[in-house]
């Protein structure tokens, strides 16, 4: 019994002294003590071809990755650690030819920019693109896959940027 109380007693002292690292997650997320929200706004779609889901799935989905990946409070706007931007691309292209002069896969491509600031950390500050791609066979109408694709793009996309928000990459 006395072995169990001693590593209890370390767990806890252990649990106390991680508490004022910064470090709040298990994700890897380096994050100031000090800072208690975050606030991400919503992206408006300022691209030439418009997804109309796209700004709110994206915005979804970078909140959700806050609220999920670290213990910071969610606010409106102004949090400690903050995020902001706009989609500012939304393109399929054709990427591989045939003989025949022809499509045979099309790439779908999302580009984000965003603002991040970090309240008491000015140095981690950047306004910067990020930017992923799908391909897709082009005998698929993009309407078809569309939904399947932007997913995983958003996916990469919040990736990207919570790392480098966060993880330092």
């Amino acid at each position: 019994m006395r072995i169990r109380a001693k590593i209890a007693v370390l767990v806890l002292a252990l649990a106390f002294v991680c508490h004022d690292c910064g470090v709040y997650s298990f994700s890897g997320a380096s994050i100031p003590a000090e800072a208690k929200t975050v606030s991400v706004d919503y992206f408006p779609n300022h691209a030439q071809l418009v997804n109309p889901m796209l700004s709110n799935d994206f915005t979804n989905a970078l909140r959700d990755a806050m609220t999920n990946q670290t213990t910071l409070d969610m606010v409106e706007s102004g949090g400690d650690i903050a995020f902001e931007g706009e989609i500012t691309d939304y393109r399929t292209t054709p990427v591989a030819i045939t003989s025949g002069q022809t499509a045979a896969m099309n790439r779908l491509t999302v580009t984000v920019k965003v603002r991040f600031s970090n309240r008491f950390d000015e140095t981690k500050d950047f306004e910067q693109n990020f930017s992923h791609y799908e391909d897709y066979p082009s005998d698929q109408d993009l309407n078809a896959v569309q939904q399947s694709l932007t997913a995983t793009i958003i996916e990469a996309l919040v990736e990207d940027i919570f790392n480098k928000a966060l993880v330092n990459w």
